[in-house]
């Protein structure tokens, strides 16, 4: 199953088995900062404007504030990740790339000072603003389907990029959102108007 028809789709049985791995890495490290043997690493995430805060764009997403917090994340991760990754490996990781790296620099230039940003929710907010946008770029019956079925599961999410919880990246949630569409823009196949 393709939905952008390209050629570089992956059957559905690899499709699943690259989210699970990266589900698995992300639970993996969750299980190695819980036992503590390199001790925390949750301070590994983002620090805004901090010249070391710049590697934690990359290592953010795979970093999550506990069990609860990782739980809540694995899901939407799991359903969008393999939606995004249905229109084939290069988009997948075209639209990866560019939500982690647009999506983190704009948390590292204006998140909050002296905070840690961790967590693939910016990630989440990343795919779901690429299928939405890409369904109105293509329009074609997959992509039109897909971005009506993403809005319809998760378009309360939205509410996510507003600063209500101090103790959540809503930075990282609106960043991942913005970077999202960019992505789609940018990768999206965008059908010729009428004229």
């Amino acid at each position: 199953m393709n939905i952008s028809g390209s050629k570089e789709a992956l059957s559905l049985k690899h499709t699943a088995l690259i989210i699970a791995l990266l589900l698995g890495i992300m639970w993996a490290i969750e299980i190695v900062d819980f036992v503590g043997i390199i001790g925390g690493l949750d301070h590994l995430g983002i620090h805004p404007r901090t010249q070391s805060g710049l590697w934690g764009i990359f290592r953010a997403p795979f970093l999550h504030g506990g069990w609860w917090h990782l739980s809540a994340n694995s899901i939407p991760f799991a359903v969008l990740g393999f939606l995004v990754l249905l229109r084939g490996f290069p988009d997948f990781l075209g639209a990866t790339l560019i939500i982690v790296v647009l999506g983190g620099v704009g948390v590292w230039l204006f998140g909050a000072s002296r905070s840690v940003h961790i967590g693939a929710s910016g990630l989440i907010f990343g795919y779901f603003s690429f299928l939405v946008v890409i369904g109105f770029l293509e329009r074609s019956f997959g992509a039109i389907l897909t971005s009506t079925l993403v809005i319809f599961l998760y378009g309360g999410i939205i509410w996510g990029v507003l600063p209500t919880t101090s103790h959540i990246s809503w930075e990282g949630h609106l960043f991942g959102l913005l970077a999202g569409a960019v992505a789609a823009r940018w990768l999206g196949k965008e059908k010729p108007g009428r004229g």
